[in-house]
Order: structure tokens, then C-alpha cells, then sequence
């Protein structure tokens, strides 16, 4: 955000003066009011959290005369700026259509190679927070990936009602595949992403070898939390041999859900004596059941999560045999958290912290629907990543952890 608006107030000033910064005048020397003088600092609000130095470029005089359109004298609160930039820049519109939308949003036209530097410098400080080298290895990561829909080039040409030859693009499937840090003290930020065509053995080995790329110190990597995904158990054993596997308890306890047969339901609910529809016998013991699986791993101590284990074998297994063998196989990998400091059950025994953060993307792929390229894609996603680190304030712990 403060890079998006800096860079913009540099192309307003350009624009005005119309030369760059440090170029020199044929005329002789500049007069006052059109010689730059460094920068001064002010405080701003915007929706991605509070810019505390945004740099605002002066002249030697005539600060006070000036408006700027972008940012208005003495305007302490910015909203949408970056959304709106991005999301109609990432859309596939062209720069002239930018351009009027900057017009409309701001009340100032800037040309379309000023508008072309802010949306390449935000393009390259995208590229460059994904790939910049890891300064510390997290102990914990939480892995797993999001669908999305985006167009590529087909072999397929056309003519457009100009006459000129465009080729086809068709929508294809692609996951991204993300990683989170959890750090000992609570704290956890996003800590990789990138595109991949399918969730597999090599897909999930490349993502490591990535990350490794970047500075993770395989050796620290302590626990991989995920929802069970295929092929990432070969690709640890490549790359992470010594971490533990942690498989996500809620998606254990929803595929379960699949295998209910509803035998012997209730005719009156139990508390009030009314009298059950099927539908709503079925909907209270899908609820029951779940509840009492999910209270498993809310208990404090493996032992006391084992103990809860057998009461609920006991209790549903009459009633609902496939699903209780559904949730225990492979049960053993659910309680791998528990080797980990208590005060981290809650953050680790599941992928719900990745999860909650691809509800926020889907709200933003499905309003797209499909994304005119991959570049866009990761784009939108890092846009997200930004605004969602500063909602919960983990921007600068992001950033001194090397993303």
C-alpha cells in the first residue's frame, strides 16, 4: 500500500513538472516552485492497516499552493486505493481504461505511462515478496491448496471486429498451493504460495524444493499440519524426512460425514419430546455426532483425548459403524499435535487458519470467475495475503520473518 501510493504521488509530480527527478534543463536552471526538495512525511489510514511515513515529494516552493489529486491536502484516510488498482489492473483491463477509472476514483488523468510504472512496480514487488530468501526456518507449517480457474493461450486463432488475429484462451484448473508459519510464540503469517496443475507427489516436492530455494532450513522444520492432501507424505519424506505429519481434525471429522448411514434416527427430539421429519432427525444427528468428534481434541492431554475416543466408539458404533471406522482409521496421525507445547493445540491440530484465509480469496476468485492469467492470479492472492496480515496486524512480523 505505502509503495503503491509513493510511487503514484512521484508519477502526479512528474506529471506536473513534466521531467523526471535529476534530469536537466536545456533553458538553464528550473525556478523554485519547479525544483524538487526531497521528501516530507505523514500519517495515513487506509484499510491495509496504518501508514505511519508515507513519503510525500515537496518542491523548494510553493508546497502550500499545490493540491494533489491522488492525496489531498491534509487527507488522513485512504480507502480501496490499492483494491481498486489492482483488481482492475489484474482484470485484463488495458492502461487507458485504467487510466479513466484513475480519473473517475481520483479526479486527476494520469497518462498511461505513468499508470504503467505504479501497476509494474506493484507487479514486481509481488514477484519480489514471493521469491525473497527466508530469514528463519518456522518450526510449524501448515500447508494445502486452493482451486482456481485460469485462462491460457490455446493453439486456436480468431479475428476480432478490428480485423486483428487474437488467440483463444480456455479456462483450466489450477491449484495454489500455500504454506503458513507458526511460530512458537503464537504468531503465524503466510509463508509461501505459487500455482501448480494438481495436487501429487511432484507437485508438493517441487513446492518444497522451493521453499528450500528460499532459505528453509529443512533440518528445523518440526510438524507439517495438512488436510490429508495426496502425495505430500512421499514429498516429505524427500525433503522434510525428520518432521512429523499432523492430519487436520476437522477435515478428518467431515469425511466422516460421508459415510452416515442414519439408521434408527429419533422420531421426537430428545429435549423438547416435539416430533422429528426425517430431515430434521437426520440434521440432529449428523450434529451430534459430529460435536462429540470434534470434542475429542479439544481435551488437554492425549490421554485424556484417547479416553474420549473410546466413549464415542462406544456410543456411536452400534448406531453408525462406517463412519466411526471411517473417523479411526489412520486416527494416530490426528494426535500428533499433542507432542507440541499446549499453548499451539489450537493453532495446529488443524488447517483452519489456511482455511480461513481461501474463504477470503474465494470471495474474490469467484467475483472474477476465471483470471485472465497466472500473473493476475497470484496477484489478487497477494493482495489478500497483504490485507489479511494487516487486518490481524502480522505485517511486520511477516516481513522480519523474510516475506
Amino acid at each position: 500500500m505505502k509503495a503503491c501510493l509513493e510511487e503514484a504521488l512521484r508519477q502526479e509530480l512528474r506529471e506536473q513538472l513534466g521531467f523526471v527527478a535529476y534530469e536537466r534543463s536545456e533553458t538553464g536552471p528550473k525556478a523554485a516552485e519547479y525544483q524538487r526538495s526531497g521528501y516530507f512525511k505523514r500519517r495515513v489510514i487506509s484499510d491495509h492497516g496504518e501508514i505511519a511515513e508515507l513519503r510525500v515529494p515537496k518542491l523548494r516552493r510553493g508546497n502550500k499552493d499545490r493540491e494533489w489529486q491522488i492525496l489531498k491536502r491534509y487527507q488522513r484516510c485512504v480507502q480501496y486505493v490499492l483494491d481498486g488498482l489492482l483488481y482492475l489492473y489484474v482484470m485484463g483491463l488495458s492502461l487507458r481504461d485504467l487510466q479513466e477509472a484513475l480519473y473517475v476514483q481520483f479526479g486527476s488523468l494520469l497518462s498511461v505511462s505513468a499508470i504503467n510504472q505504479i501497476t509494474l512496480h506493484i507487479q514486481s514487488r509481488v514477484e519480489a515478496g514471493q521469491y525473497a530468501t527466508l530469514e528463519q526456518t518456522p518450526p510449524i507449517v501448515l500447508v494445502d491448496g486452493v482451486w482456481v480457474k485460469i485462462l491460457y493461450p490455446t493453439e486456436e486463432i480468431w479475428l476480432d471486429k478490428a480485423g486483428h488475429k487474437r488467440r483463444r484462451q480456455q479456462g483450466q484448473e489450477r491449484v495454489i498451493l500455500a504454506a503458513m508459519a507458526v511460530w512458537p510464540d503464537g504468531n503465524y503469517h503466510l509463508l509461501h504460495y505459487e500455482v501448480a496443475q494438481d495436487e501429487n507427489e511432484s507437485t508438493w516436492k517441487a513446492f518444497w524444493q522451493h521453499l528450500c530455494e528460499r532459505g528453509l532450513v529443512a533440518e528445523q522444520v518440526e510438524l507439517v499440519v495438512s488436510d490429508g492432501t495426496k502425495g505430500l507424505l512421499g514429498a516429505m519424506k524427500a525433503y522434510l524426512p525428520q518432521a512429523k505429519l499432523q492430519r487436520c481434525t476437522v477435515h478428518k471429522v467431515r469425511g466422516m460425514e460421508r459415510y452416515l448411514n442414519y439408521h434408527n434416527l429419533p422420531k421426537t427430539d430428545p429435549d423438547t419430546e416435539q416430533t422429528l421429519t426425517e430431515a430434521e432427525a437426520k440434521a440432529q444427528r449428523k450434529a451430534q455426532i459430529c460435536t462429540e468428534a470434534h470434542h475429542i481434541f479439544k481435551a488437554q492431554t492425549r490421554a485424556d483425548a484417547l479416553l474420549r475416543l473410546e466413549q464415542f466408539i462406544d456410543h456411536w458404533h452400534p448406531l453408525e459403524p462406517r463412519a466411526v471406522n471411517n473417523l479411526i482409521w489412520g486416527l494416530k496421525r490426528c494426535f500428533v499435535f499433542y507432542d507440541f507445547d499446549p499453548d499451539l493445540h489450537r493453532l495446529i491440530h488443524s488447517t483452519n487458519l489456511l482455511e480461513r484465509f481461501f474463504r477470503e480469496f474465494r470471495a474474490k476468485s469467484d467475483e472474477i470467475g476465471s483470471f485472465p492469467n497466472q500473473t493476475s492470479c497470484l496477484t489478487i492472492f497477494h493482495l489478500v495475503m497483504t490485507r489479511d496480515h494487516a487486518k490481524h496486524n502480522r505485517l511486520v512480523f511477516a516481513k522480519n520473518s523474510g516475506h
